[in-house]
């Protein structure tokens, strides 16, 4: 058994003055568990480190003293998905990150347990009041705050006083009743001049107050999912604001609902600036609103007339995101997923479903839907920490499948964009790549692939998912099949997988949400025609027949997304999960016009 007390990898960065260091969490576990769940101290004497990173590491529960005075050139620190508590960076009126850190630019504590805050970003009490003199910033270089996924219920204005050039702060995913709150006091002025990306989804916002219009260079607003009732009319002050998102809230004006869930952001600042019904409290409405109200209801009418209802009826159609379910029970040929009992120590959670309806042939319609699973994976997927997406060509899978999990000697897979090879020559040839980059860039941080590898060290079997005829379709959480890959031309139909290590819940709101993005990108297709682009790798030369009858073009491209059942059973046939169940795509169902 290796000495829980060794840290070769500190050793390396140290005799090769490293500037970048990022520590496998599943590699470094136990020797976080067996020193206290600190950061090891040896850390704190490689003070050239400007970049560090530690993430899916549970045994992490507070970072110990001495780290802010120890890394003075630290610009960037990753700490996503440990288990840092609620003072695992300090009490709000104890030392929390060790003192100020005067070079750092990005700062990702998500994923964590955090209720509050320590004093150095802000925490601690302020009885001095919101508008009393300060000194020197903590962190005057912080551009990037993600505090996602945690259990915070309040922010102060001391945040931002320690980061006054902070330009992203993401705080989705936690219990906050109230934005900005306490972050932009009454009395204070002249805070976070340079915010332009706030992101709020997913906690318990009951009030979104005017002090927003206080940011001036507020681009992206994302409130998506709370509780809100009401928009306020300033935030049609926010003169650079370009992206909103109030999906998933149940407002009091059903007209500027309708906007909201059709993304129409510049109707909703228009109708917002106008003095539409969007707060109770603020401006109120001009003095020539109901003129201006009535005219436009003219115009409307006798658009409507010159048009004919039909084409309004179908315009308002279009704006609905709908999908359908096909209940296992109705479908003739349901796919079936096995688990075996191996997989239960390795990667035991996993959820699935059929896709048909989605249109891919369309322009650039498959690459926003491959970027939309990259963001996913980066954000509510925690970097393939908390999960990881896989999607394949139905109509190239043989039924039924078989989830386990195989050692990597054993284990052959024909990775996206390569040839068939053992998972284990897989993983160290990922392995010399990532060294030769990091190398040729002087830097340790990787891309691609290679920056998943630290998700399967100790692992003695390795994760898979297997058809009816022994072909490997996904490897996770490295790579799906080559065999089974998405293509332009040709794929029709999805089979989507999620699988995680940490929780069925997890899979279950990636798929919901992963639906839901793939709703909105269908509609976005078809709203803009594109011509059918032949330039990437994915197309091929073939032609296909031109349909002649362009209203039965539309339908077939406005027609709702299907969703079939996939039941996950153990290798007896007994049921473990059924995905969609009554209960899923239920946080959605605001977005959604689910047929169920």
């Amino acid at each position: 058994m290796a000495d829980p007390a060794a840290w070769p990898e500190l050793e390396a960065a140290e005799q090769e003055r490293r500037r970048e260091l990022v520590l496998p969490g599943a590699a470094v576990e136990a020797r976080i568990r067996a020193g206290g769940g600190c950061l090891p101290p040896r850390l704190l004497s490689l003070r050239l480190l400007q970049a560090l990173e530690l993430s899916g590491c549970g045994a992490l529960r507070e970072l110990g003293p001495g780290l802010a005075g120890a890394l003075p050139a630290l610009h960037t620190l990753v700490l996503c998905g440990n288990g840092l508590g609620p003072a695992g960076l300090g009490a709000p009126e104890g030392p929390g990150l060790g003192g100020p850190l005067p070079a750092l630019r990005v700062l990702d504590l998500s994923g964590n347990g955090l209720e509050t805050l320590p004093a150095v970003l802000g925490g601690a009490l302020d009885p001095a009041g919101p508008c009393a003199p300060r000194g020197d910033p903590a962190f005057p270089q912080l551009r990037s705050l993600n505090l996602t996924g945690n259990r915070l219920r309040a922010l102060g204005p001391g945040l931002a006083r320690a980061a006054p050039q902070l330009q992203t702060l993401l705080l989705s995913g936690n219990r906050l009743s109230a934005l900005p709150g306490g972050l932009l006091p009454p009395g204070a002025s002249g805070l976070l001049p340079l915010l332009s990306q706030l992101e709020a989804a997913d906690n318990g916002l009951q009030e979104l107050g005017s002090a927003i219009a206080d940011l001036p260079a507020l681009k992206i607003l994302d409130v998506a999912n709370n509780e809100l009732s009401e928009i306020p009319l300033e935030l049609a002050d926010c003169t650079k604001l370009k992206e909103v998102n109030f999906r998933g809230n149940k407002l009091k004006d059903k007209r500027l609902e309708k906007m909201v869930n059709s993304c129409q952001t510049k109707s909703i600042l228009e109708y917002l600036r106008v003095g539409g019904r969007g707060g109770g409290k603020g401006k109120g409405k001009p003095d020539n609103f109901d003129k201006e109200e009535n005219k436009k209801k003219k115009r409307d009418k006798h658009q409507k007339k010159s048009s004919g209802d039909g084409e309004q009826d179908k315009l308002e159609e279009v704006n609905k995101l709908t999908i359908k379910i096909l209940h296992i029970a109705g479908n003739p040929a349901p796919v079936v997923v096995k688990v075996s009992p191996n997989i239960k120590e390795v990667r035991p959670y996993i959820v699935c479903c059929v896709v048909k309806g989605m249109n891919l042939k369309q322009g650039n319609a498959l690459k926003r839907f491959l970027s939309a699973q990259i963001k996913l994976h980066d954000d509510l997927c925690g970097k393939r920490t908390a999960a990881t997406i896989a999607t394949h060509d139905l109509q190239l899978i043989k039924g039924p499948l078989l989830y386990g999990a195989q050692p990597p000697n054993e284990l052959k897979v024909m990775p996206l964009g390569r040839k068939e090879i053992k998972a284990k020559d897989l993983v160290r040839q990922l392995q010399l790549e990532a060294e030769e980059q990091r190398k040729q860039k002087k830097r340790q941080n990787v891309s691609g692939l290679h920056k998943y590898l630290q998700l399967l060290d100790g692992k003695e079997n390795y994760p898979c998912l297997v058809d009816a005829e022994g072909v490997v379709i996904s490897f996770p959480p490295i790579t799906n099949s080559e065999r089974t890959k998405v293509q332009k031309k040709t794929t029709c139909d999805l089979f989507l997988e999620v699988t995680s290590g940490t929780s069925l819940q997890i899979c279950r709101d990636v798929m919901d949400t992963l639906i839901l993005k793939m709703a909105e990108l269908n509609k976005f297709t078809f709203e803009n025609k594109e011509e059918e682009s032949v330039s990437d790798g994915e197309s091929d030369m073939t032609s296909e027949p031109v349909n002649s009858n362009p209203s039965q073009n539309a339908e077939q491209e406005n027609s709702p997304l299907t969703v079939e059942q996939v039941r996950i059973v153990d290798m007896d046939g007994n049921l473990k999960v059924l995905y969609p169940s009554k209960t899923d795509l239920t946080l959605v169902s605001s977005l959604l016009n689910v047929i169920r």
